[in-house]
Protein backbone atom coordinates (compact mmCIF):
# COMPACT_ATOMS: atom_id res chain seq x y z
CA UNK A 1 0.00 0.00 0.00
CA UNK A 2 1.42 3.35 -0.97
CA UNK A 3 1.34 6.15 1.73
CA UNK A 4 -1.16 9.24 1.63
CA UNK A 5 0.99 11.91 -0.57
CA UNK A 6 1.79 15.12 0.96
CA UNK A 7 1.01 16.53 -2.38
CA UNK A 8 -2.34 17.07 -3.47
CA UNK A 9 -1.32 16.64 -6.77
CA UNK A 10 -1.04 13.15 -8.74
CA UNK A 11 0.10 13.19 -11.92
CA UNK A 12 -1.26 10.48 -14.47
CA UNK A 13 0.40 10.18 -18.31
CA UNK A 14 -0.42 8.08 -20.96
CA UNK A 15 2.49 7.06 -22.73
CA UNK A 16 2.38 4.70 -26.15
CA UNK A 17 4.71 1.72 -26.14
CA UNK A 18 7.60 1.36 -29.24
CA UNK A 19 8.17 -1.90 -30.89
CA UNK A 20 11.81 -1.57 -29.98
CA UNK A 21 10.58 -1.50 -25.86
CA UNK A 22 10.01 -5.20 -26.35
CA UNK A 23 12.58 -7.85 -25.74
CA UNK A 24 12.99 -11.06 -27.47
CA UNK A 25 10.05 -12.62 -25.20
CA UNK A 26 7.77 -9.90 -26.41
CA UNK A 27 7.13 -8.28 -23.00
CA UNK A 28 7.90 -4.84 -22.39
CA UNK A 29 11.74 -4.52 -21.97
CA UNK A 30 12.80 -3.88 -17.79
CA UNK A 31 14.85 -0.96 -19.02
CA UNK A 32 12.23 0.42 -20.60
CA UNK A 33 10.10 0.63 -17.49
CA UNK A 34 12.71 3.56 -16.32
CA UNK A 35 12.69 5.68 -19.01
CA UNK A 36 8.67 5.75 -18.35
CA UNK A 37 9.26 6.32 -14.90
CA UNK A 38 12.04 9.45 -15.93
CA UNK A 39 8.85 10.93 -18.19
CA UNK A 40 6.66 10.57 -15.56
CA UNK A 41 8.82 12.19 -12.97
CA UNK A 42 9.07 15.47 -15.50
CA UNK A 43 6.02 15.37 -15.48
CA UNK A 44 5.37 15.63 -12.22
CA UNK A 45 7.78 18.35 -11.73
CA UNK A 46 6.17 20.51 -14.14
CA UNK A 47 3.02 20.14 -12.85
CA UNK A 48 3.87 21.05 -9.19
CA UNK A 49 6.07 23.52 -10.85
CA UNK A 50 9.72 22.60 -9.55
CA UNK A 51 11.04 22.37 -13.25
CA UNK A 52 10.57 25.87 -13.81
CA UNK A 53 12.81 26.81 -11.23
CA UNK A 54 16.55 25.50 -10.71
CA UNK A 55 15.88 22.50 -8.46
CA UNK A 56 18.39 19.91 -9.50
CA UNK A 57 18.57 16.51 -8.05
CA UNK A 58 20.05 13.26 -8.32
CA UNK A 59 18.10 9.79 -8.38
CA UNK A 60 19.73 8.29 -5.17
CA UNK A 61 16.94 5.56 -5.19
CA UNK A 62 14.42 3.19 -6.95
CA UNK A 63 12.13 0.67 -5.99
CA UNK A 64 10.50 -1.16 -8.62
CA UNK A 65 8.42 -4.19 -8.27
CA UNK A 66 7.12 -6.18 -11.48
CA UNK A 67 3.57 -7.07 -10.83
CA UNK A 68 2.36 -7.84 -14.31
CA UNK A 69 3.58 -8.48 -17.67
CA UNK A 70 3.45 -5.56 -20.26
CA UNK A 71 3.06 -6.78 -24.17
CA UNK A 72 2.81 -4.21 -26.51
CA UNK A 73 -1.34 -4.81 -26.83
CA UNK A 74 -1.05 -3.25 -23.06
CA UNK A 75 -0.45 0.16 -25.01
CA UNK A 76 -0.98 3.00 -23.93
CA UNK A 77 0.19 2.39 -20.05
CA UNK A 78 -0.36 5.14 -17.84
CA UNK A 79 2.57 6.25 -15.39
CA UNK A 80 0.99 7.50 -12.39
CA UNK A 81 3.13 8.90 -9.73
CA UNK A 82 2.62 10.91 -6.64
CA UNK A 83 4.64 12.51 -3.65
CA UNK A 84 4.26 10.56 -0.20
CA UNK A 85 7.16 12.88 1.61
CA UNK A 86 9.41 15.39 1.87
CA UNK A 87 12.57 15.31 3.78
CA UNK A 88 15.46 18.09 4.65
CA UNK A 89 17.04 17.25 1.28
CA UNK A 90 14.96 14.41 -0.39
CA UNK A 91 11.66 13.70 -2.18
CA UNK A 92 10.10 10.18 -2.54
CA UNK A 93 8.51 9.59 -5.63
CA UNK A 94 5.70 6.68 -5.51
CA UNK A 95 5.12 5.23 -8.70
CA UNK A 96 3.09 2.72 -10.54
CA UNK A 97 3.13 1.55 -14.35
CA UNK A 98 -1.02 0.75 -15.12
CA UNK A 99 -2.52 -0.91 -17.94
CA UNK A 100 -5.79 0.18 -19.66
CA UNK A 101 -7.61 -2.38 -17.30
CA UNK A 102 -6.46 -0.71 -14.60
CA UNK A 103 -4.07 -4.19 -13.51
CA UNK A 104 -0.87 -2.38 -11.90
CA UNK A 105 2.06 -4.21 -13.84
CA UNK A 106 5.20 -2.48 -11.69
CA UNK A 107 5.06 -0.35 -8.30
CA UNK A 108 7.76 1.12 -6.04
CA UNK A 109 9.86 4.55 -5.55
CA UNK A 110 12.28 6.73 -5.87
CA UNK A 111 14.26 8.64 -3.85
CA UNK A 112 15.38 12.15 -5.26
CA UNK A 113 18.01 14.02 -3.86
CA UNK A 114 18.52 18.06 -3.84
CA UNK A 115 22.00 18.65 -5.87
CA UNK A 116 24.34 21.42 -5.57
CA UNK A 117 25.92 21.68 -9.18
CA UNK A 118 28.40 23.79 -7.82
CA UNK A 119 29.39 21.93 -4.81
CA UNK A 120 28.81 18.84 -6.43
CA UNK A 121 26.87 17.21 -3.47
CA UNK A 122 23.28 17.10 -1.66
CA UNK A 123 21.91 20.04 -0.43
CA UNK A 124 18.92 20.94 1.67
CA UNK A 125 15.89 21.47 -0.12
CA UNK A 126 14.53 25.57 0.38
CA UNK A 127 11.58 26.63 1.54
CA UNK A 128 10.01 27.69 -1.54
CA UNK A 129 10.55 23.83 -3.36
CA UNK A 130 9.30 22.32 -0.30
CA UNK A 131 5.64 24.85 -0.54
CA UNK A 132 5.96 23.57 -4.93
CA UNK A 133 6.11 19.60 -3.40
CA UNK A 134 3.72 20.10 -1.00
CA UNK A 135 5.58 19.60 1.79
CA UNK A 136 3.68 19.86 5.27
CA UNK A 137 5.95 20.12 8.47
CA UNK A 138 3.50 17.57 9.92
CA UNK A 139 5.36 15.25 7.44
CA UNK A 140 8.10 15.86 7.25
CA UNK A 141 10.57 12.60 7.12
CA UNK A 142 13.35 12.54 9.40
CA UNK A 143 16.40 11.24 7.22
CA UNK A 144 18.18 9.88 9.86
CA UNK A 145 18.68 6.18 9.28
CA UNK A 146 15.62 4.09 10.58
CA UNK A 147 14.28 7.38 11.48
CA UNK A 148 11.02 8.06 9.85
CA UNK A 149 10.96 5.68 6.94
CA UNK A 150 9.27 3.48 5.84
Amino acid sequence: MMPRPVASDEIRIEIELRWRDLDTLGHLNQAVYHELLEEGRAALFKRLGVIETDFFFVLARVELDYRHEVRRDDSPVAVVLRVPSVGRSSVVVAHEIVLPDGTVAAEGRSVLVAWDREQRRSRPLEESERVRLGADLAQEVDERPGGGRE
